[in-house]
């Protein structure tokens, strides 16, 4: 097992011999548990996606990177292209920590388009001697051999009075003539919040203040902020650092969720919002970015990870994926998360489709990467447990109870433990409205949920072995049921 010194984490990628880097590749591409259908890192750690733009008929979504190992260090920017948000092209590393303002890592950021080119503003990660940090906000260019090209010195040098040194993610969207970029903060006081910027050019900044909501004490940091406007109504999205668990909700080491309210007003800074709403009630999802679609749509993405855990694959050299790229959608005053249309090109066999009368068990079909699509759910029973990846050792559990409308995500069973204990091993929701649809996406070490056309979504990593394929349908009711191999 690597010991990770200080050194070994802050060792750039150049230092390596292409061959041994030749080696760490293969070493993770025929390790275990490798996803079929999601973007993952070729070796070491991924983490939050940055830089979501869509511009002249191509996707770019970038990924924090350490390439070493299954831990976090020297952070890069690795790039990855689609035409469809389903089949994505690896373009290697884009952005590359090696200037004084960014030495110990290119943290989060955005993207934007700006005179029809993609740009992007991130957070330069800088340590001194005595290892005390130093934060800018850099902005670059996409140069056509799919390289940043930075635009040093940084656009925003230094963190502003009345906030630490934790100062990060920069998110940049215009509004009518004007740029502006809300970014991840950490006050003095260490109680998180975002502040804003404005710029007329996106390179000149001019710091406007705090942004004010109803939640001036919610966690020691905010990180990965980002607003949009959908059907009239604002969004501001944000990973707070410090919630406690309260029943259901906030049961993971950080949570990520939005407040929705009225448009932002500008310049004055001030939002009127409801309460702060998780986006996923799963085990591991963090740190989401959205970008609108070439149609308009707005698009989620987020990590389907956590900082601070580790996980079965991290003895294989590598960590983390992202999630499926999700449509958000307002539905009678409620925000929905739906997979993106696009992915039902994923599907290549059904395995099973029809009309069905359950009468306590249905064994409909065995696979290991599959979608499942359960919908027109009538229950006469008190509850309904799908179970996935079965076999007679292991077991993913969704169960829901009429009753309560209660529906629980159990990985106790689930394969390889994922050594976060401490935080259990079941997740809860209570529906608004009974369960009617379920569609279920699983790939060799992931599950996403979504509920009732997206009114509830959850997202799971899970380390079963490949032989562990059984689906296994219990309860009372009547529904129509497709399995499609992905």
């Amino acid at each position: 097992m690597n010991q990770w010194t200080r050194e070994a984490r802050y060792r750039p990628l150049s230092d390596l011999a292409p061959e041994v880097y030749q080696l760490m590749k293969e070493e993770v591409r025929n390790s275990p548990w490798r996803f079929s259908f999601h973007i993952q890192p070729p070796t070491g750690l991924l983490n939050d996606p940055n830089g979501f733009v869509y511009h002249n008929g191509t996707y770019h979504l970038f990924y924090q990177w350490f390439p070493l190992g299954p831990v976090h260090g020297l952070k890069y920017w690795y790039h990855m292209t689609s035409k469809d948000l389903v089949h994505w092209f690896d373009e290697g590393a884009a952005l590359i920590p090696n200037d004084d303002p960014d030495s110990h890592g290119a943290y989060s950021g955005s993207g934007f388009v700006k005179n029809d080119q993609v740009h992007v503003m991130y957070t330069g990660n800088k340590r001194d001697a005595e290892w005390n940090r130093h934060t800018s906000q850099i902005v670059g260019h996409l140069r056509s051999d799919g390289r940043i090209e930075k635009h040093l010195p940084p656009a925003i040098p230094e963190v502003p009075t009345g906030y630490t040194e934790h100062f990060r993610d920069p998110k940049v969207f215009q509004h009518h003539d004007t740029w502006y970029c809300i970014i991840g903060a950490q006050r003095d006081d260490l109680s998180g919040c975002t502040v804003m910027y404005q710029s007329l050019d996106a390179e000149n900044w001019t710091f406007m203040g705090e942004l004010n909501t109803g939640y001036d004490q919610f966690g020691y940091m905010w990180e990965c902020p980002d607003y949009f406007e959908l059907d009239g109504k604002g969004f501001l999205l944000f990973s707070p650092q410090g919630i406690s668990p309260e029943n259901d909700r906030y049961q993971n080491i950080f949570q990520s969720g939005y407040l929705m309210g009225q448009p932002l007003a500008l310049p004055e800074l001030t939002f009127q919002h409801e309460d702060f709403v998780e986006l996923d009630f799963g085990f591991d999802f963090y740190a989401p970015q959205t970008t609108l679609a070439a149609d308009g749509r707005r698009i989620l993405v987020g990590w389907m990870g956590l900082p601070d855990i580790s996980y079965p694959s991290d003895r294989f050299n590598w960590a983390h994926g992202l999630t499926l790229p999700r449509e958000l959608t307002l539905e009678n005053q409620q925000l929905r998360q739906k997979p993106v249309r696009e992915l039902i090109s994923l599907r290549k066999e059904t395995l099973y489709k029809q009309e069905l009368e359950l009468v306590d068990q249905l064994l409909p079909a065995q696979a290991e990467i599959f979608e499942l699509e359960l919908s027109q759910l009538q229950l006469s029973s008190d509850q309904l447990e799908v179970k996935l990846r079965v076999s007679d050792q292991e077991q993913t559990v969704l169960r829901y109870d009429q009753q309560t409308r209660r529906f629980t995500m159990d990985r106790a069973s689930s394969g390889a433990e994922v050594p976060a204990l401490d935080y259990g091993t079941t997740r809860s929701v209570t529906l608004t409205e009974p369960l009617h649809t379920l569609r279920v996406f699983v790939d060799r070490s992931s599950v996403e949920v979504f509920l009732n056309d997206g009114e509830a979504v959850a997202s799971a990593r899970i380390f079963p072995k490949t032989t562990s394929q059984g689906i296994v349908l219990t309860g009372d009711a009547t529904a129509h049921l497709a399995i499609y191999s992905l």
